[in-house]
């Protein structure tokens, strides 16, 4: 038996549930599970399963700011989802494995750095808390996530927009048609890490040709210019033609060629809700390109039912294309002209919605542009529930690497906030001392 080592680890989650029949539930990994026991996939001596670890409310809090808490927001289930992730990267690190593929849930995409409940599904971006884990423990620096779910992977975005170091790869169904209508080209990330955020909108009815263009045109190249440490998929399978929340036609033979392309170290689950139709041969076909195994039999029984990409859509992904192509291109040209037109602080206000919880998050936040370091961030969040409720913070946030001057103004900044009195609560979050304190 040929093949690389890889390391599994499952992680249903009984006990966690938005609504008993809500689409993303249990099964869609008890089913997974069932397939690729039939398959023996787990009998392959290349193939080894891992027991997820409880992560620490402290790695969750090394990415979020929860307010009032981030321990009064998650349950148990959310520390063990974001454990398993660990638990992949770890087998990875120590080069037990070659590659590892997390069957968790609860998903993380749609978890932003300032959480106020639960949105998309997600309550803390397991993805981030897993790149941030590394980089606090293995001293990980440049790291690619591409993200393969069919909504735009807005959480993750939020997190790494003003971090140079990390190229964040969105291909999603274009958010004019769907949740959660982000992740347009024009979001390119702030000004000091503008161009590592590459947003690539989809026209619904994308099939495994357009993918397959966009791959190899755009996303591999990418790669290849960007030389990450470490390239992360999350891996969403709502592409997939029978997803009953999406428009897109990808198919469990695109999926795997896809993984096979891309050569992830580490997938994360996200999305996918085509719990019997798509799951369990998107998941193993993944399971089997990571695997360097040979996925050419796993088949959709009903692939009939798979639409043709239509010419229209050809043309547009073309356009696209060529479009980022130029963008990639000039990059450098244009993080100048971004830098230099922003001057010393960068801002933006922003509108966010909580579909889950029903609340509306109202934020500013700026950037400090430092000609030294990444500079620090500030944020400022007022949330009003649908039940009546509000609550306001505002934050100062010190990246990895500051300066001195940095620093002391971010410090500075969030005493200075809490003096005016405006705000309900004051944090700082150090990534350098790996705090998040409540001033």
């Amino acid at each position: 038996m040929s093949g690389k080592s890889l390391g599994l680890v499952f992680f249903p989650a009984f006990d966690w549930a938005i609504t008993p029949a809500h689409p993303e539930r249990e099964e869609r990994l008890l089913y997974t599970r069932d397939q690729i026991v039939e398959e023996g996939l787990l009998d392959l001596p290349n193939i080894k399963e891992f027991r997820p670890r409880l992560a620490r409310l402290q790695d969750a809090e090394r990415v979020h700011i929860g307010v009032p808490g981030l321990a009064q927001l998650i349950t148990d289930a959310h520390l063990v989802s974001a454990g398993g992730a660990i638990t992949a990267a770890e087998a990875v690190m120590r080069r037990e494995v070659h590659s590892a593929f997390a069957l968790v849930r609860p998903p993380g995409h749609h978890a932003m750095r300032v959480v106020h409940g639960t949105r998309g599904f997600c309550t803390i971006n397991i993805e981030a808390v897993m790149v941030e884990y590394l980089r606090r423990h293995y001293g990980l620096n440049r790291v690619a996530v591409v993200d393969t779910d069919v909504h735009h992977g807005d959480g993750t975005q939020d997190v790494f927009y003003h971090d140079p170091d990390t190229l964040f790869i969105s291909l999603h169904q274009d958010g004019r048609t769907l949740y959660p209508g982000t992740g347009a080209m024009s979001e390119l990330g702030s000004p000091g890490a503008f161009g590592a955020t590459v947003n690539i909108p989809l026209p619904p009815g994308t099939t495994d040709q357009g993918l397959h263009v966009v791959l190899d045109q755009l996303v591999l190249p990418m790669l290849e210019d960007f030389k990450p440490d470490m390239i992360i998929n999350s891996a969403g399978q709502d592409n997939h033609y029978s997803d009953p929340l999406a428009n897109m036609a990808i198919t469990a033979q695109g999926y795997a060629r896809l993984t096979e392309k891309l050569g992830a170290d580490i997938a994360v689950l996200e999305g996918g809700y085509a719990i019997e139709d798509a799951l369990p041969y998107v998941n193993t076909g993944i399971i089997l390109a990571m695997a360097g195994l040979d996925y050419s039999r796993v088949v959709e029984p009903d692939i009939a039912r798979c639409p043709r990409q239509s010419e229209t859509n050809t043309r547009y992904i073309a356009k696209l294309v060529a479009e980022w192509q130029d963008i990639w291109r000039r990059r450098d040209e244009l993080k100048r002209e971004a830098v230099a037109k922003a001057g010393d602080l960068w801002q933006r206000r922003r509108n966010i919605y909580y579909d889950d919880s029903g609340i509306q998050e109202q934020q500013q936040e700026t950037v400090r542009q430092c000609p030294f370091c990444q500079g620090y961030q500030t944020v400022a969040t007022q949330a009003d529930s649908r039940a009546g409720g509000s609550r306001s913070a505002f934050a100062a946030i010190i990246p990895r690497q500051s300066c001195g001057v940095c620093r002391r103004q971010a410090q500075a900044a969030v005493h200075n906030a809490k003096q005016d009195g405006r705000h309900d609560h004051y944090y700082l979050q150090d990534k350098e001392q790996d705090t998040l304190e409540e001033i």
